[in-house]
């Protein structure tokens, strides 16, 4: 029997989110057969925390779906023991960026990656806490439907089943190493006043995600395109290609991954920075390994603490660290689409030292691009005005740090990679 890990990492209130995720959970276990352990990793305040845990003892018992749900607490007792189990050096370190204090897209994922291989499953399919599931014909359109059957399976089998292939014949012998999806609704980084205000200014800051030496015309299809997932269309029909999955395709809120990835390499552990999160989209593409990009988006939508006198200067600062960390990533990037499967052994598994060396490689890079971003990042907020350029002014009395930062933390993703493979062997005993 399959086993699989569907996850759910949350620090906002989201019963509604819960229950539609039992559902597909359900789903999983009638359709196919599969053994899911669902798992939601609550870092949410204790009054929320408490309502997640009468949600979760009010779902209907389903033969085959095991509820895991584990605030905090629960969650750093399994690190810790995993990490003294694991014997690496300098484990409060290991602790802090497995289990950051501040909030970290990439760790929540590498808890459930971990917590996956403990519970001995074969794939992780991830959602998150501010989407929904589309309705087609009255019933939820579940992504589980295209990611359970061929994940792990050699890529000549998926092509029997899926609408469409676009793979040389070279990599059909590969494993199906991915699945997903993208969104519709919302933008998928709550920018969209920024556009509203000032169509100039969303330009000059979104396209600063892109490589420096972009000529200009690149840059203006990367922001047309950028954070928007697959539109507002809705579902109307089952669509799937077999193909090396574009990034650009596929969302964090609607993806499923196979072990051999996540086993081999974590997430960035990057606190207060958002899009830390998709480092094996691009890893598995450029290495060359098959996946299965279908149509099942999940329904994007914004909360409302993201707008807040509170919670909009931090959202905008892991917005502003989301762009300086593209120098180094990109660097990574276009140097993993050089080696494309230099990246993987005879057994087309990811090498994980390699990864390490072109992470720790990038960290010697000159400083000179991130400093014009914070630049252009400080000129636009104040042409914005208001809020904007009272955010302009706290990012400028931080430059130092968030260069430092964005430096600081590819060498933690180094170091946690480079200890990752003992971490899993640790989590399975």
């Amino acid at each position: 029997m399959n086993r699989i890990c569907l996850c759910l990492p949350t620090n906002r209130a989201c019963s509604a989110t819960i229950a539609a995720l039992h559902a597909e959970a359900a789903y999983a276990t009638d359709r196919f057969g599969a053994d899911v352990q669902l798992l939601i990793l609550d870092s949410s305040d204790d009054r929320t925390r408490a309502e997640h845990a009468r949600t979760v003892a009010a779902l209907p018992p389903v033969p085959q779906v095991t509820v895991h749900h584990l605030d905090e607490y629960a969650q750093r007792v399994f690190l810790l023991r995993t990490i003294e189990r694991a014997g690496l050096p300098d484990p409060d370190r290991l602790l802090r960026l497995m289990l950051p204090p501040a909030v970290s897209y990439g760790a929540c994922t590498n808890r459930a990656f971990l917590l996956a291989a403990a519970l001995g499953c074969t794939s992780l399919h991830r959602r998150d806490s501010d989407s929904t599931y589309q309705l087609h014909a009255g019933q939820p359109v579940f992504p589980v439907h295209h990611e359970l059957p061929y994940l792990g399976r050699p890529a000549t089998e998926a092509a029997r089943a899926v609408t469409r292939t676009d793979l040389p014949p070279e990599l059909l012998r590969r494993p199906v190493s991915l699945a997903g999806a993208s969104f519709i609704g919302e933008l998928s980084v709550d920018i969209g006043e920024i556009r509203r205000l000032d169509e100039g200014v969303y330009h000059d800051v979104v396209s600063l995600w892109a490589p420096g030496d972009w000529p200009e015309e690149r840059k203006r299809d990367l922001v047309e395109e950028s954070f928007t997932g697959a539109g507002t269309a809705p579902f109307t029909g089952d669509h799937s290609t077999l193909t090396l999955v574009d990034p650009m395709r596929v969302d964090m809120c609607n993806i499923a991954f196979d072990r051999t990835v996540y086993e081999r390499i974590p997430l960035p552990p990057a606190t207060d920075t958002i899009g830390s999160d998709y480092f094996l989209l691009h890893l598995i593409h450029d290495a060359r390994l098959p996946g299965i990009l279908h149509n099942r988006h999940i329904e994007n939508f914004h909360t409302p603490e993201r707008r807040t006198d509170t919670g909009f200067p931090a959202y905008q600062r892991r917005f502003v660290k989301f762009l300086l960390s593209m120098l180094y990533f990109h660097d990574v990037y276009g140097r993993m689409a050089t080696e494309g499967t230099g990246l993987l052994d005879e057994r087309h598994r990811i090498r994980a030292d390699r990864i390490v060396e072109l992470l720790r490689e990038s960290t010697a890079l000159d400083r000179t691009e991130n400093v014009w971003r914070l630049d252009r990042i400080d000129t636009a907020y104040r042409k914005l005005g208001g809020r904007y350029a009272v955010l302009a002014d706290r990012l400028a009395e931080e430059r130092a740090r968030l260069l430092d930062e964005a430096e600081s933390d590819i060498k933690a993703f180094a170091d946690l990679a480079e200890a990752w493979s003992a971490l899993v062997e640790a989590a399975r005993a």
